[in-house]
């Protein structure tokens, strides 16, 4: 079964549930069950979003239902999110990069590291948020991104990164995400919970 045939099964799966019900992890459950039930690969489960990664994201949705008062579109950037990191994770599993792709992993690796320090230090100190700083920084991470799989994946996928990015650094977005008495705040305190979880464990 390829990647394409599988992506696709999720989205009808997860159509069948309808836009009032996400769960990062219950989709990335269904998709290792596809995968591992076609190509018997022992090293797929390991390449699925983590539990903590998986609360991340679900806070993820919530803010992002919360900012655009749209369910069906909030759950809509998740998939595409989850599709994305799916994709790019089969391809760094079965070594599909090529040496000029792995010199760009560890660039957007670092990138990302310090993207996480951001949204920790902007909430952790008052006052110190840039909604611009913080969208420069996640463009920078989409414009990696792109590099990254320019060789491997389709115009269709370009079009899921640049939907999942541009959501995410739109200043509005961010300036909701962060603002000091809004109604994100306990969320953001979560999301940033389970990134420094993850940049303590060496995951970011």
């Amino acid at each position: 079964m390829c990647i394409f045939s599988l992506l696709q099964w999720i989205t009808e799966k997860n159509n069948l549930k309808g836009p009032d019900v996400f769960s990062s992890k219950n989709l990335a459950i269904q998709a290792q069950k596809k995968i591992l039930s076609k190509i018997a690969s022992k090293t797929v489960a390991s390449m699925l979003i983590d539990d903590t990664s998986s609360e991340i994201f679900d806070e993820l949705y919530k803010v992002t239902k919360e900012h655009t008062r749209n369910k069906k579109e909030a759950h809509k950037i998740m998939k595409d999110l989850i599709k994305v990191a799916i994709k790019i994770g089969i391809l760094y599993r079965n070594n599909q990069f090529n040496q000029e792709e792995i010199v760009t992993v560890e660039k957007f690796r670092k990138k990302l590291n310090q993207t996480a320090m951001t949204i920790i230090s902007f909430y952790e100190v008052e006052y110190t948020f840039d909604k611009n700083v913080l969208s420069k920084l996640l463009h920078e991470c989409k414009d990696l991104v792109h590099e990254l799989v320019q060789r491997h994946l389709t115009p269709r996928t370009h079009g899921r990164i640049n939907h999942v990015f541009n959501h995410f650094a739109d200043v509005e977005f961010l300036s909701t995400l962060y603002s000091l008495d809004g109604s994100c705040r306990p969320n953001l305190k979560r999301i940033c919970e389970g990134i420094h979880k993850l940049l303590d464990e060496n995951v970011l």
